[in-house]
């Protein structure tokens, strides 16, 4: 029985000897459709990533309070734990409102973002000043099929990290703004 590859990854051939024999990338059919001046939101994934983070956090904290309190005695762990208990669950509470807040747009010269409900930031950099372009995905993240892209420019108020991208949409998002910088910074002037 011939065991078939899985589809969504595609080898990609290595020269370097020593090594593997291939890269597995990832071959989704969602790469980023390039449509200037339309605004592009984050996966659904990313709430789940969140809630699951969250849940992580809340119940390692439910749990120190009881070993605090049961097993040693002392009850006014219960005061800070329960405070943090509270604040998880209301940052739980907004996380889909939060998650539908992001988005970005690419224009002709620049790459708007959004993000934020009660504090607002929109923030546009422009092509030619991106330094840096850099996808970042952790264990959830990975088994869920996201990644966060982030990109650095000279000054350091706008760096912008775009969370929960499909992994093929931060791959095609990537590829697009190198293109874009590398044309930009051509032009005279």
């Amino acid at each position: 029985m011939t065991s078939t590859p899985d589809p969504q990854l595609v080898p990609i051939p290595v020269v370097d000897d020593g090594t593997y024999s291939a890269i597995l990338e990832s071959r989704s059919p969602n790469r980023l459709i390039i449509e200037p001046n339309v605004w592009h939101q984050i996966s659904r994934k990313y709430l789940i990533v969140q809630l699951i983070s969250s849940v992580l956090v809340l119940a390692f904290v439910v749990a120190i309070a009881l070993v605090f309190s049961l097993l040693l005695g002392q009850a006014w762990i219960w005061i800070p734990a329960g405070i943090f208990i509270v604040l998880s669950l209301w940052t739980m509470a907004i996380l889909p409102r939060q998650a539908r807040a992001y988005g970005y747009q690419l224009r002709q010269d620049d790459l708007v973002f959004r993000k934020g409900i009660l504090w607002q930031r929109v923030v546009a950099v422009p092509y030619g000043r991106m330094q840096l372009i850099d996808i970042t995905h952790g264990p959830l993240d990975r088994g869920f099929g996201i990644a966060q892209l982030k990109f650095v420019t000279a000054a350091a108020t706008s760096n912008v990290l775009i969370p929960g991208l499909p992994q093929a949409t931060a791959e095609s998002l990537r590829d697009h703004l190198i293109v874009q910088r590398a044309a930009r910074s051509c032009e005279p002037g």
